[in-house]
């Protein structure tokens, strides 16, 4: 093999590649996030979920951006694990169109293909005719990457030394092992299978010294998701899990069918002398094969992955974010970012509300009861709550950074907006506990109709936190309502123990030190109210936003 052969191996790779990406790129953009509508609507029956995954996939032209779309989803909240089962089962059946057009042979008309691609971005000055443009060029830029890599893979049929490496791949270990690290390394399945194809129309290679590194293929293509996983919940890494997982099994399955049968000539003798038709072939069937025989284990696979990554009960003392994932703005898949963002943001601002009102709820029960041990965990959490706060930041300085679609951006500023109103809600349960505090250092105390008016307050506003409290936003309008009601009977509250507080002090039955702290714990949970109203109104209009994605 000369080096003019290599540089053409590279070239062609290098065009086969980047063609692959144009095509991906410009159809993820062009599929936007209407992908996670489908998506979240349609994979609670296993049938459509396996039929959305393929059909995506076959689309995008990526299982593994599908893959790392459903980790994300998985990840952020908008889809339970068991429905990722039927995506990942549907992606790997709709990776194999990749392989089944490669063995068109185009070659001739690719240039061709790639001139109208190119002409579409070029001359139109139309973001739709962009995405189009962006498309057949790819495909022409592919096509002709595969002519330039079968046309430099020619010398290696008359090399003894390569003829001599093939032939190790027929042992089922090798072959695995080959096809598993070379697909990790470029991490794309589709891409190993079309570099597979080139050599076959080089004549090369046959499909019995292919099968076994096709099978490893399917492994190797995990890595993607591996990666995507790093960093993320235990769910999603449990998705993660079961991609490995399903690809394994099938692997073990077919290598055994393999060994005990003639399957390499079987498929061979559907297109006689058509090697690369044979390769996508024994690819496709692998992968349909694969999803049919595994579709009733879906909840083994789920259960499989629990026990490889088991329940651990999380300690909220640990500062570390529980939804936020800034991975997904730095990675090379685009679909459903925006509303992963939006998701993930909403269930972080539910776990600081938590916090928020564990907090305001133990800042109320060292007022009733001084502990000294609960008042410095009050101040731990608040330096949690203050960290929240602190990451929900970058988080949406990231987010709006990213170039997201501005209609689905919109709820970034809100959500920006309510963690600082929850934080303002953790500093009011820090001017409580000082309270306490100093009441304690003064061994003194409120009187027990002060402490009743108290209870109250504290009753009210432990009810706005609870009606907040919520993972879905069913009801906008409703939440608005008692939000409003309760804290216009907090304010009525707030005017009425403050006269009696008056009186309390007219009649000589409470210190003027005492008073004052009692009127500013009143005022603290007034405040605490108003940020719950401010809060409700921000839910109404993340609502409107989340549902138009």
């Amino acid at each position: 093999m000369e080096i003019t052969d290599i540089f053409g191996l590279l070239g062609g790779l290098a065009l086969f590649l980047y063609g692959m990406k144009m095509m991906s790129d410009s159809l993820e953009l062009a599929a936007g996030n209407k992908m996670k509508t489908i998506l979240e609507k349609l994979t609670t029956n296993r049938f459509l979920g396996v039929i959305v995954g393929a059909l995506i996939t076959a689309v995008i032209q990526s299982s593994s951006a599908t893959t790392v779309m459903t980790v994300g989803f998985v990840n952020a909240g908008l889809m339970k694990l068991k429905n990722a089962v039927w995506i990942i089962m549907g992606a790997n059946i709709g990776t194999t169109i990749t392989g089944q057009l490669i063995v068109i042979d185009i070659s001739a008309l690719a240039p061709l293909i790639a001139f109208i691609g190119v002409a579409l971005i070029a001359f139109f000055k139309n973001k739709k005719l962009d995405m189009i443009g962006g498309i057949i060029a790819g495909l022409g830029i592919l096509f002709m990457g595969m002519d330039m890599m079968s046309g430099a893979m020619m010398p290696l049929r008359d090399s003894k030394e390569f003829v001599n490496i093939v032939s190790t791949f027929k042992n089922p270990l090798i072959g695995i092992l080959v096809g598993a690290i070379f697909t990790a390394i470029i991490q794309s399945s589709s891409a190993s299978v079309g570099i597979l194809i080139a050599l076959a129309k080089s004549g090369v290679i046959t499909l019995s010294s292919s099968i076994y590194v096709l099978f490893g293929q399917n492994i190797g293509t995990c890595i993607t998701a591996v990666l995507a996983s790093i960093g993320t919940s235990k769910n999603a890494k449990r998705t993660t899990i079961i991609h490995l997982s399903f690809n394994i099994i099938g692997t073990i399955i077919f290598v055994t069918i393999s060994l005990l049968f003639p399957f390499a000539d079987i498929v061979a003798s559907l297109t006689p002398g058509n090697v690369p038709a044979q390769i996508a072939n024994v690819h496709t069937i692998f992968n349909i094969g694969t999803t049919i025989l595994l579709l009733p284990f879906g909840k083994q696979l789920v259960d499989l992955s629990y026990k490889l990554l088991p329940k651990r009960d999380e300690d909220i003392e640990i500062k570390k974010v529980k939804y936020l994932d800034k991975t997904i703005f730095v990675n090379d898949y685009h679909i459903g970012t925006s509303a992963i963002a939006n998701r993930q943001l909403f269930n972080e601002i539910q776990n600081m509300l938590t916090v928020a009102k564990t907090n305001l709820e133990m800042a109320f029960s060292i007022l009733v009861n001084w502990d000294e041990k609960k008042f410095d965990k009050i101040i731990d959490t608040e330096d949690y709550i203050d960290y929240l706060n602190k990451e929900i930041i970058e988080f949406t300085t990231l987010a709006i950074s990213s170039e997201l679609p501005v209609e689905n951006s919109k709820s970034i500023g809100l959500f920006l907006k309510t963690a600082g109103d929850l934080e303002r809600i953790g500093d009011h349960a820090i001017n409580i506990a000082k309270r306490a505090k100093k009441l304690n250092e003064n061994q003194n105390s409120f009187s027990s109709e002060a402490m009743q008016e108290i209870n109250e307050m504290n009753d009210l506003t432990m009810n706005v936190l609870k009606r907040l409290n919520t993972v879905n936003i069913d009801d906008p309008d409703t939440l608005i309502h008692k939000v409003d009601s309760l804290e216009t009977i907090i304010d009525e509250k707030t005017s009425k123990f403050s006269y009696n507080q008056m009186l309390r002090l007219r009649d000589k039955k409470c210190t003027p030190e005492n008073s004052a702290l009692f009127t500013e714990t009143l005022i603290d949970f007034k405040r605490v109210g108003e940020h719950g109203v401010n809060i409700a109104n921000a839910f109404n209009e993340i609502k409107d936003v989340l549902t138009t994605i």
